[in-house]
């Protein structure tokens, strides 16, 4: 044969298997990654009467599922070399050709992830409703649903090409990382505006931008010294999901018989899975049953479907060099094979923030799921999350402030309540803290639009313990009740699309309402991130009384004395009883108006608010 028509059957055997395999995945990987095996799968027609070698990997197995368009080969990775794995496939009638896999070299690791902690403030926002960079994206024509702002419920056009405009914004404002809710493509036919519905895990929405645009993104957060999380489901995919339709095991959905999708609704008691008396009925309906009819539910027990789940977080933290994951509808999965898949990125990430959505109402049943807590060890529950969230101090931000009884376990006492619980769990100040996300109604809706008992639920989100997170558009008084539907708690950020009359990310764009928002929270955030004692100290506090609630914050260096004034009525606070803490002679500076008091006696504080006092002596 002549050297060219050698080179010629390279090239078409080579073709001719990108047009054999629909899909492969992970699409390529890295040399020189701390993990000893990868799990490539190969989709297409009659991949799985396909056998497979190669001269530049050692292939360990060859997994033939039920489905005959699969083909999954693990290799050995602990050799590999940037370059090119030359595959070469040979079916059962003798027809071969060669598919090139890419190995690329990693970047520098050095830098990410940087993980999250109690000295950051996280963001969250949804990019269909932040801003929209790019009108041109707006639709696609490969994805079904096409953009409509007027409707509450539909796609609104917002991008990551508007996130990385308005960097500059969230900076200034003094957040420190942004949560992005699930970015990858969700081609189902009506709500994929949220993300919530996978049907592509190795591709970003196309309405959103490219995988490049999302690189892009991490990359100016990073430069402006921001952190950013992504959004990860594993207990569901989109109905819609290319797998979903033509999984390569019956077992990687849980399908019921009632239905002909396999739909059966979730019995939502996720309490059944660490539940002493609970039933199998109540533990499987949680755990099998579906999120929603657009959302069937993932097995995470079957091998290769948790294998394929954990390859492409690795995949993207690689890819994208995010910081942090939190991992949606956490308590929904099976907890060992969450566990083992927590342990599983953490052994090659050590530092990569990871937060669970436990969405509990009783301090130790959050606990249970944070990573070495007592209920944990107790009851051998197996934990791995590094951050909880604290869905319990929201259910009481959302009392606290609206009820008219100040006394007794009602008003700061439902606070004071909450952190006394703290002896549940591993790490208080690994608990993310907030009074409102996507799925509840906005704080300031909560507190019925009134500005003080806002300032004093953000004064609790700040200057307590924990990992603070703020909703998108809290910060100008967006408002929103759940019973409106998701749509008006997910509104579009004003001045984030051509044409907005009101640009609230303007510091001359805001009405006085959004800029009265807008400076006090921005003041307190800057506080917050001047100060060693509010983002990393140890937290004293005192049973309320009269409903006013006093809390130090302390290290070695400094000492904040927080002061909580909820009731109706201005209040005379005896010092005395803080001796323990005082001491004789302090004083202090009231750093929301920078003018210095004298901490003796008694201090006069004004109803609905609070005082954050620099102690400038010690006992």
């Amino acid at each position: 044969m002549k050297p060219y028509a050698g080179i010629l059957l390279l090239v078409w055997m080579t073709s001719l298997a990108r047009a054999q395999f629909q899909r492969v995945e992970p699409p390529f990987w890295w040399a020189g990654m701390p993990v000893d095996t990868l799990e490539i799968m190969f989709y297409g027609r009659n991949a799985g009467e396909m056998n497979i070698t190669s001269p530049d990997a050692r292939i360990i197995r060859q997994i033939h599922p039920p489905n005959a368009r699969y083909l999954l080969v693990d290799i050995d990775t602990r050799h590999l070399k940037p370059g090119t794995i030359h595959f070469f496939f040979e079916n059962n009638k003798g027809k071969k050709f060669r598919y090139d896999y890419p190995v690329k070299q990693r970047t520098d690791t050095s830098r990410h992830p940087c993980g999250f902690d109690s000295g950051d403030v996280i963001y969250l926002l949804m990019p269909d409703r932040f801003a929209n960079g790019n009108p041109a994206n707006d639709n696609h024509p490969s994805m079904a649903e096409k953009a409509e702002r007027t409707n509450p419920g539909g796609r609104h056009g917002g991008d990551l090409e508007g996130i990385i405009r308005h960097l500059d914004y969230l900076k200034d404002l003094g957040i420190t990382t942004l949560w992005l809710t699930p970015v990858f493509t969700d081609n189902e036919p009506v709500y994929s505006y949220h993300g919530y519905a996978a049907t592509d895990y190795y591709n970003i929405d196309p309405r959103l931008g490219t995988n490049e645009d999302y690189r892009r993104l991490v990359i100016a957060t990073h430069r402006q010294g921001l952190k950013i999380i992504m959004d990860y489901v594993t207990n569901h995919a989109g109905l819609h999901h290319w797998w979903v339709q033509d999984p390569p095991y019956p077992q990687w959905i849980h399908r019921w018989p009632d239905d002909s999708t396999g739909f059966r609704r979730s019995g939502y008691r996720t309490e059944s899975v660490f539940d002493p008396h609970g039933s199998h009925a109540d533990r499987r309906s949680a755990i099998r049953g579906w999120f929603d009819r657009s959302m069937p539910d993932l097995n995470l027990e079957q091998p290769q479907l948790w294998r394929y789940l954990l390859q492409n977080a690795l995949w993207w933290i690689e890819y994208a060099g995010i910081d942090g994951l939190r991992i949606d509808t956490y308590p929904y999965n099976p907890p060992r094979a969450m566990a083992q898949w927590v342990k599983a990125l953490r052994k090659v990430y050590p530092r990569l923030g990871i937060v669970g959505e436990t969405w509990f109402h009783q301090s130790g049943q959050i606990a249970l799921w944070q990573k070495n807590s007592p209920v944990a060890r107790a009851t051998g529950f197996p934990a791995a999350l590094p951050v909880v969230m604290d869905f319990t101090l929201y259910d009481a931000i959302r009392q606290m402030f609206a009820e008219k009884q100040q006394n007794g376990n009602h008003g700061m006492a439902r606070a004071y309540e909450n952190y006394v619980n703290d002896f549940l769990y591993a790490r208080p100040q690994n608990i993310l803290v907030f009074a409102g996300n996507h799925d509840v109604s906005r704080i300031r809706s909560v507190v019925n639009n009134d500005f003080d008992k806002y300032k004093l639920a953000l004064c609790l989100i700040l200057c307590g313990r924990g990992i603070p997170q703020l909703y998108y558009g809290d910060e100008i008084g967006m408002t929103g009740r759940k019973e409106q539907g998701d749509g008006y708690l997910r509104k579009d950020f004003p001045g984030g699309w051509p044409g907005d009359t009101n640009n609230a990310f303007s510091p001359d764009g805001r009405t006085a309402d959004q800029k009265q928002y807008f400076d006090f929270t921005r003041h307190l955030l800057h506080i917050r991130k001047n100060s060693q004692a509010l983002r990393y100290g140890k937290m004293l506090q005192f049973a309320p009384q009269n409903n006013v609630y006093v809390f130090f914050r302390q290290t070695p260096g400094e000492q904040i004395m927080v002061v909580v004034n909820n009731s109706n009525r201005a209040q005379n606070l005896k010092l005395d009883r803080f001796s323990e803490v005082l001491g004789a002679n302090a004083s202090g500076k009231e750093l929301l108006t920078g003018r210095q008091i004298k901490l003796s006696g008694s201090l006069h504080i004004p109803s609905e608010t609070f005082m954050l006092i620099h102690i400038n002596s010690k006992p």
